[in-house]
């Protein structure tokens, strides 16, 4: 997504990303400067050695925050000299640097300025404190009518670190997913039907990807039943889509050959099941290789409650971790990448996207009872789920629970999830603010798998 010059824009604070030492690739320059260190001093800035000639056009408006640059990708209208006034509105020192040396620096809450010459191909700048590059901030200057120096897909995190796919700077913005979990069906039989589709989907701003879903939507729908309900799935596979498909319910006892076998396009099948146990479950295609169709995007979960329901809370959200291991842009995942004995998946997302819920926080009242059931489908990496500033004081997992108000007043900080494994969390929070949601495996915060909690205002100091 491109910004025209000077946007003006809300960012929220957020510091959660590591920090690894490195210098820019393709630079002719090691960049660096006084906040290459935690000890920086007063806002500066550094000018070139050589300032060319010529009227300042305008001034470009940049925000950095914790850990990332606002907006990432900005348009001027011609080539020429710039202002480039940095506003930090993040907690800890920050710069912008670009290819020719010049830099400003800003400390929390301060402003610093420089001028740079913006030639007709554009170019890029990034944050030199060690770490900052890496965790993503990052981002470029366009020219109208030209090609950007480089693409810096997201507004907030930055492109993953190790994708091998460029980012397309004119991709669809992202659509969130609503996390709101649903609420539990009424009766005790149940007709749902599941159309599965191959279609394009924004997977984090710059990336799309050719996804195959369940009702047009990774993850798929939130199934919400009670112990003893009859789930009657029409499971439907349009003659407009290329491969066979079908669908695997752990929350179900079948044979693997009769329901889950596979239908080609234009077929349709009914599979029926008693759920039986109560938990949080996983849903997905497992049409030969099951992998590719789960790294695709064909999973989803089914909340099944015990029989008596659970205890009423002030608001309730489903959050389903996974991977993208993308292929080309508008082509499916790369099923080679996604094979790997050690994942390295390019993005891990909750629900589909990579950091939606930074950018659109879960909404809650301070001091509300708030239950979140979170699923890991994988397909391959593991979770540690977590959220920053709360004590989960009640936990289910896979039919263990740890109750508030136990003998002790035992609690827990996060949540260890297998791929396939779902658990349900509540908690209250203290106060107004932001509480980060994250994966506590913090490699993979800075590739999406990060969001936030908003309580009352989300400032803690009115």
């Amino acid at each position: 997504m491109q910004r025209r010059l000077a946007p003006t824009l809300i960012v929220m604070v957020l510091a959660v990303a590591a920090c690894a030492n490195a210098s820019p690739a393709g630079w002719t320059f090691a960049p660096g400067g006084p906040a290459a260190s935690a000890s920086a001093g007063p806002a500066a800035t550094k000018a070139p050695s050589a300032a060319p000639a010529g009227a300042v056009l305008g001034t470009i408006e940049l925000e950095s925050f914790d850990l990332g640059f606002t907006p990432s990708q900005v348009t001027v209208d011609a080539p020429g000299r710039y202002a480039v006034a940095l506003t930090n509105t993040g907690q800890i020192p920050h710069d912008v640097t670009f290819p020719g040396g010049e830099q400003a620096v800003a400390n929390g809450g301060e402003t610093a300025t420089v001028e740079v010459d913006v030639p007709a191909a554009g170019l890029s700048f990034l944050c030199a404190v060690p770490g900052h590059e890496q965790a993503g901030m990052v981002g470029t200057i366009a020219v109208a009518g030209a090609a950007a120096a480089s693409a810096a897909p997201d507004d907030h995190s930055g492109p993953a670190p190790t994708t091998d796919v460029a980012a397309d700077p004119n991709a669809p913005a992202p659509v969130t997913y609503d996390a709101t979990a649903p609420a539990r069906l009424k009766g005790e039989v149940h007709d749902i039907d599941l159309v599965m589709t191959e279609q394009e989907m924004t997977v984090a701003p710059g990336f799309v990807q050719k996804v195959w879903t369940f009702n047009g939507t990774v993850p798929g729908p939130v199934i919400r039943v009670k112990v003893g309900d009859t789930i009657r799935i029409t499971l439907k596979n349009p003659s407009e889509n290329q491969l066979p498909h079908s669908i695997d319910f752990h929350s179900s006892q079948v044979a693997w050959n009769d329901e889950m076998r596979s239908i080609a396009p234009g077929e349709e099948l009914v599979y029926e099941w008693t759920a039986d146990y109560a938990g949080v479950w996983m849903y997905h295609c497992g049409t030969a290789p099951a992998l590719h169709h789960i790294a695709n995007g064909m999973y989803g979960m089914v909340i099944v409650e015990p029989k008596e329901g659970l205890p009423p809370v002030d608001k309730e959200f489903a959050l389903v971790q996974s991977e993208w291991y993308l292929g080309a842009q508008g082509e499916p995942a790369d099923l080679t990448k996604a094979s790997a004995a050690a994942p390295a998946p390019d993005f891990v997302v909750f629900n589909g996207v990579a950091n939606q819920y930074k950018d659109a926080p879960l909404q809650v009242g301070t001091g509300e009872r708030v239950r979140i059931f979170i699923l890991d489908a994988g397909p391959s990496i593991d979770s540690s789920f977590h959220i920053v500033g709360t004590i989960f004081d009640t936990v289910t997992k896979e039919g263990l629970t740890l109750k508030r108000g136990n003998a002790g007043n035992w609690g827990s900080q996060a949540v260890d999830l297998s791929p396939a494994q779902g658990a349900i969390v509540e908690f209250t929070t203290a106060e107004d603010g932001l509480y980060p949601i994250v994966t506590h495996a913090f490699n993979f915060v800075g590739r999406g798998a990060l969001g936030l909690v908003q309580a009352g205002d989300g400032d803690p100091t009115n």
